[in-house]
């Protein structure tokens, strides 16, 4: 479990944004989910962040995590 405050940036069709889901909620991890096709204004603040066009982008805290990265996420919220 972890005191950052966690971002996704997804789209409704993203396979791999359901398994970040998925693993924010087997771990207990409290996220914001931006939709980026309801909010397309936030679409530059993810590119901004992370230099991808591409989804998912996972900001823990100020750390940028591009696609599911099950390594990374897991040392970053190492429990």
């Amino acid at each position: 479990m972890s005191d950052k405050k966690v971002i996704l940036y997804t789209t409704p069709t993203c396979v791999f944004c359901k398994s970040v889901k998925e693993y924010f909620d087997d771990n207990k991890i409290k996220y914001e989910t931006v939709d980026l096709v309801e909010n397309r204004d936030r679409v530059q603040e993810m590119v901004d962040k992370s230099g991808q066009m591409g989804v998912p982008v996972i900001d823990a805290g100020g750390e940028i995590v591009v696609g599911f990265d099950k390594a990374k996420l897991d040392s970053i919220f190492a429990k």
